[in-house]
């Protein structure tokens, strides 16, 4: 299956939905006057450059590439987005102002549906405490695929997870063998993969791609500092996409919101 060029704009405006959450979060998460966001690319062979208030965001934003959560400053934000490369100057292939909600804390996840086009989803991570000698695992099936069941250790934990859904469950903490299998049958279509689950965080387990092009691959979130203990803190969040902090450093959200405050500050000052 080809995705045409053409779904670059329904794909590529994760970057809006990113921005456009909705759903508040675990406010412990921010600050008051911040949002916690980490976005997902899984629409296979769409590269995008993603511009927020005339600043880059998020340059050449790959398949597979999974933020780390970053603070954004609750307020308005101007979006561009377009194909990898375009002159930014030009006709965006989407553009839309939003509101970035205090407080958020949620990963957005721009995939693909059952039926191979591209949508939009936002999740709302779980931070809440886990239990002592036990790690959460949610699974979100976010691939061109139909339904699906997904066991660790050989043995069902979801079944019949469907296409945009979620499910959470607290396991035991340890490392386990895990495989997706069509639903109701021993068929794997993706792993096995072992999951290391240490007690006290949330592991996010995003099964993504397309059954028909045969690319369907496992993406892993992990949150840290859930623990049940009273020692226990919310120590940060980590993923396997490494890449990202390299440039978030340099033209990243945290720039970005430099600049912004930079700006308000100004336009105060003239006031």
């Amino acid at each position: 299956m080809n995705i045409p060029l053409t779904s670059v704009a329904a794909a590529a405006s994760l970057g809006v939905c990113a921005l456009a959450l909705g759903a508040a979060g675990n406010a412990s998460a921010a600050d008051d006057d911040q949002a916690m966001v980490s976005v997902f690319h899984a629409v296979p062979g769409l590269t995008v450059d993603v511009y927020a208030n005339g600043d880059e965001l998020l340059p050449d934003f790959k398949p597979g590439t999974l933020t780390e959560p970053q603070p954004l400053p609750a307020g308005s934000y101007d979006l561009k987005v377009f194909k990898a490369g375009a002159d930014p100057n030009g006709k965006p292939a989407i553009q839309k102002t939003v509101e970035v909600p205090a407080g958020a804390d949620a990963t957005v996840v721009a995939h693909l549906d059952a039926d191979g086009n591209p949508r939009l989803d936002a999740y709302v991570n779980d931070t809440a405490e886990v239990p002592a000698g036990q790690a959460r695992l949610t699974v979100r099936h976010v691939a061109a695929a139909p339904a699906v069941d997904v066991r660790a250790g050989g043995q069902p934990v979801f079944k019949g997870l469907e296409n945009p859904e979620e499910d959470t469950a607290d396991v035991d903490a340890g490392t386990v063998s895990a495989d997706v299998v069509v639903a109701g049958t021993d068929d794997v279509v993706v792993g096995p993969a072992d999951l290391d689950l240490e007690e006290g965080t949330t592991n996010i387990v995003y099964a993504w791609g397309s059954a028909d092009d045969k690319n369907l691959a496992l993406k892993t979130q992990t949150l840290t500092g859930m623990e049940s203990a009273p020692s226990g803190v919310h120590a940060g969040r980590t993923n396997d996409a490494g890449t990202w902090m390299t440039y978030a450093a340099g033209i990243g959200l945290l720039g970005l919101a430099g600049a912004l405050t930079a700006r308000r500050v100004v336009t105060r000052s003239r006031a």
